[in-house]
């Protein structure tokens, strides 16, 4: 990559990625639909015999498949979860799940609000363990991934959660100053579930879209927020991540991708009223039989409805996918020693999604370990990292940087595996 401007040219604005130290490393993923068909299915049958118990097994087989087959600069990453660590984790949403369920099936609304609460205050908690799990049990070349966020760190970040309460307590209140008798048809129809409901005003409405807006930029707030702070405070070696991105791209992504929604939809509905009219069209020359077509008109419409929704998201959240995943790999970096370029097209992968999900109907599921290798595959391959210097060297002096057996103790017990 010796790259020189010629004699009596004027040399261009100078790029940190130019100089002739600087190597690209396309990652390569070599897994086959058919290596994790395998797996997949495994997976599946024995959490349906174990009626789920089996969860956590089947999670650290599915991330040691794809881990095995991503190759980053020539070299395989590594999953090194505890399964034990798994097992607590997914033993102790559980525990939390049926304790809720039996509070709210048994009326119990002091027990439900705390269980509220209490979800809200720890969810930073559950994303923090969750990220320090799993970045301490990604390896490469022998590095230890860790995030390093202080809960400090975590909570501040997360201020848009607390704000999403504040704006909805607020929403509440307002609608019963704007319309007393709200509160009084509520207090009444915990007795008479046929309590008559007063009317619902224009400045009702407004403060219920405010109230929507706002949450929704609370949501990306937070998602922006847990992004950056999960990139700024990963470390490899002693080598911080280096972030570039700023809040408004991602509204531009979210504003982008209900517009495709709203295409989807609109394009959906056309094709919805040519059936449509065809369906009254051939009623219409079988006024006998129109009673029965019309009973089966509504049960095919129903469910077709359904379907068609799940449909019209579907581009919509191929394109947010795409959008955020080039967003990220274009901006992010490791210290000042490496950092990535995205060449995925946001089309193709909107595309690859469709024919993914429609196989995935019409084999009633079982081509859904194609789908996902197949998307994983697009996405993963269309990342180039840059390096300054040869690999070797850099990996070798960040093993040196990395804390000792201490430091690998004090990872392994961080965190428990908490989401999905």
């Amino acid at each position: 990559m010796n790259q020189h401007p010629a004699a009596g040219q004027p040399a261009g604005p100078m790029s940190p990625f130019l100089p002739q130290n600087i190597d690209a490393h396309p990652m390569e993923f070599t897994g086959r639909g058919g290596e994790y068909f395998r797996v997949w299915i495994v997976n599946v049958l024995l959490s349906i015999i174990t009626l789920g118990i089996y969860t956590p097994w089947a999670r650290r087989r599915t991330a040691q498949y794809f881990y095995s087959h991503s190759f980053v600069a020539g070299s395989p990453l590594e999953f090194t979860a505890q399964q034990r660590k798994m097992v607590m984790g997914f033993v102790l949403l559980m525990l939390l799940t049926i304790a809720y369920n039996i509070a709210a099936n048994t009326g119990q609304d002091l027990a439900v609000g705390l269980f509220l609460l209490g979800g809200a205050a720890l969810a930073p908690f559950i994303w923090a363990s969750a990220m320090r799990f799993r970045l301490s049990a990604t390896r490469w070349r022998g590095l230890r991934l860790q995030f390093s966020a202080s809960w400090k760190e975590v909570y501040l970040a997360s201020w848009p959660v607390f704000a999403l309460a504040a704006v909805w307590f607020g929403v509440f209140t307002g609608l019963q100053m704007l319309s007393p008798e709200l509160a009084q048809a509520l207090d009444a129809a915990d007795d008479t579930p046929a309590a008559k409901m007063p009317p619902f005003t224009a400045a009702m409405g407004a403060l219920v879209a405010l109230g929507v807006l706002l949450s929704i930029l609370c949501v990306i707030r937070l998602e922006f927020n847990f992004k950056s702070l999960l990139v700024r405070k990963a470390r490899l070696g002693n080598e911080g991540g280096r972030w570039k991105p700023v809040y408004m791209d991602f509204v531009m992504i979210w504003l982008a991708t209900v517009l495709v929604f709203v295409l989807s939809v609109a394009g959906l509905i056309l094709v919805i009223t040519a059936l449509a009219g065809g369906s009254m069209a051939l009623l219409a020359g079988q006024p006998r039989a129109s009673g029965l077509w019309m009973v089966l008109l509504v049960i095919v419409a129903f469910v077709g409805g359904v379907f068609l929704i799940f449909l019209a998201s579907a581009p919509a959240r191929a394109y947010r996918e795409a959008r955020m995943f080039q967003l990220m790999w274009n901006n992010v970096g490791v210290s000042q020693v490496a950092r990535f370029r995205c060449g995925l097209r946001t089309g193709s992968y909107v595309g690859l999604r469709i024919k993914n999900m429609l196989l995935t109907l019409l084999t009633l599921g079982l081509y859904r370990p194609f789908a996902l290798v197949s998307e994983y595959r697009m996405k993963f391959e269309s990342v180039t990292m840059h390096v300054k210097g040869r690999v070797d060297q850099l990996a070798g002096a960040m093993a040196r940087q990395q804390q000792g057996a201490l430091g690998d103790a004090l990872a392994d017990a961080a965190g428990l595996d908490l989401i999905g």
